[in-house]
């Protein structure tokens, strides 16, 4: 009898003295079971069955193991869009800031009687804040543009609306009221923002800042799930100034928003 066997009939004697209580059966039997046993896994059968639950319990860590990479990496995409879109806005408040600014209007000599030009807008006196010099109204509104390139959107908007409350007509006020709706924007506060980049559409509809702040009026309304008026808004931002970098970004979200299914 080979090796195989006799662990056999060791393990069946074994069984057959624990459970009956009796001698065990005759070794010609109990050869014959063994033979059987041997057969039933030589077959390969049970091997068979426990590979492939192996190979499924591989499988199942492996795809477990994709899942969170691909959700990692999805978030870390998430991250690095969000990322470039602040960069990006930060060097367009640069290239706002390095920009060769409006030319506030000439002081009138005091002896004269000329009358300012229909339309120009008002800055030292008047409306333009009292006492305020030319100078000072640049000045802050570079202040407040330096504080937004730092990055520091709620100091940032703190000063762009003192601006606007203490010089409330000056050559500056269109851009500084679109300026104010982009922290807001940055910052994912997108009620404040949809008002303030509102108010330069409506208060300065001639200002070369209107195709850009219902662009922003556009993606804001498409970050609140607003699809119908958010492809409405997009649809007039390409209407009406093509060829602008407005138009063009617009564009893109419009192609967006289709593969998305809105």
């Amino acid at each position: 009898m080979n090796p195989k066997h006799a662990a056999g009939l060791v393990l069946l004697l074994g069984l057959g003295w624990g459970l009956a209580g009796t001698a065990p059966a005759g070794q010609g039997d109990l050869e014959a079971r063994v033979t059987k046993l041997e057969q039933r896994l030589d077959s390969g059968a049970l091997i068979e069955m426990m590979n492939t639950l192996d190979a499924l319990q591989r499988e199942v860590r492996e795809l477990r193991g994709e899942v969170e990479m691909q959700g990692h990496a999805l978030e870390q995409l998430r991250k690095r869009q969000h990322d470039l879109y602040l960069d990006i806005d930060r060097r367009l408040q640069a290239l706002e800031a390095a920009r060769t600014l409006p030319t506030a209007p000439a002081a009138t000599p005091a002896n004269s009687t000329a009358a300012p030009a229909a339309g120009a807008p008002q800055a030292p006196g008047g409306t333009g804040g009292q006492g305020a010099t030319p100078e000072a109204i640049r000045a802050a509104y570079e202040k407040a543009l330096a504080i937004l390139h730092d990055g520091r959107y709620a100091e940032a908007a703190q000063a762009f609306t003192d601006f606007l409350a203490r010089y409330p007509r000056n050559p500056y006020s269109d851009n500084a009221q679109y300026w104010l709706g982009e922290t807001w924007y940055v910052s994912r506060d997108y009620d404040r923002a949809l008002a303030e980049f509102t108010k330069v559409v409506q208060d300065y509809p001639d200002s070369p800042k209107v195709p850009d702040a219902l662009l922003k009026i556009g993606f804001v309304q498409y970050e609140k799930k607003q699809w119908d008026a958010a492809r409405r808004t997009l649809e007039a931002v390409v209407g009406r100034y093509p060829g602008t970098t407005a138009a063009r970004l617009a564009a893109r979200r419009l192609d967006r928003m289709k593969r998305e299914g809105h």
